[in-house]
């Protein structure tokens, strides 16, 4: 049976998990991308996002629309389960798209509501959360998490998480 409550959609860096520790693969010049990815499964968790998801699960269907790419699904698979957290679909971007995630993010949304409601879209992306915001998307913005220059650039310019 399909589940009929609203989508609740959590980004994952920034949003559910710290990636603090691994910003210095993101300062080094070639920046080192797979350290990056691959130290993503130590990250600690963000104790305000992971309540709101919490809170939102009482009353919605989650899912994960994160940037990281395709070929990170088993480590954040691994990581979700690490941390107790509730099942649910998974949106991550092709290994080879390196838009901007404010062009992917929103093209998913716009697919997933074409067929779900999507009651809230939670994300610490701040052009991002603005592109969805201008969509009609309701959104949470998660500024938990510390900014992070490194993460902003790999998200906006190197279209990378």
């Amino acid at each position: 049976m399909t589940d009929k409550r609203p989508l609740a959609l959590f980004d994952l860096d920034g949003t559910l998990a710290d990636t603090a520790h691994r910003q210095g693969f993101l300062r080094r010049r070639p920046r080192d991308w797979n350290a990056f990815f691959a130290a993503a499964v130590d990250d600690p968790p963000l104790a305000a996002g992971i309540a709101l998801l919490l809170e939102q699960a009482r009353h919605c269907e989650i899912g994960y629309l994160t940037g990281r790419p395709e070929r990170c699904r088993a480590d954040t698979e691994a990581w979700l389960a690490a941390q107790g957290l509730p099942k649910g679909r998974i949106w991550m971007r092709r290994n080879d798209d390196r838009r901007p995630a404010r062009h992917t993010k929103l093209q998913v949304l716009h697919d997933i509501a074409a067929h779900r409601t999507v009651g809230v879209f939670v994300d610490d992306d701040e052009l991002v959360c603005d592109a969805a915001e201008r969509a009609g998307f309701p959104v949470v913005r998660a500024d938990w998490a510390r900014p992070s220059a490194a993460l902003k650039d790999a998200q906006e310019r190197a279209g990378r998480t």
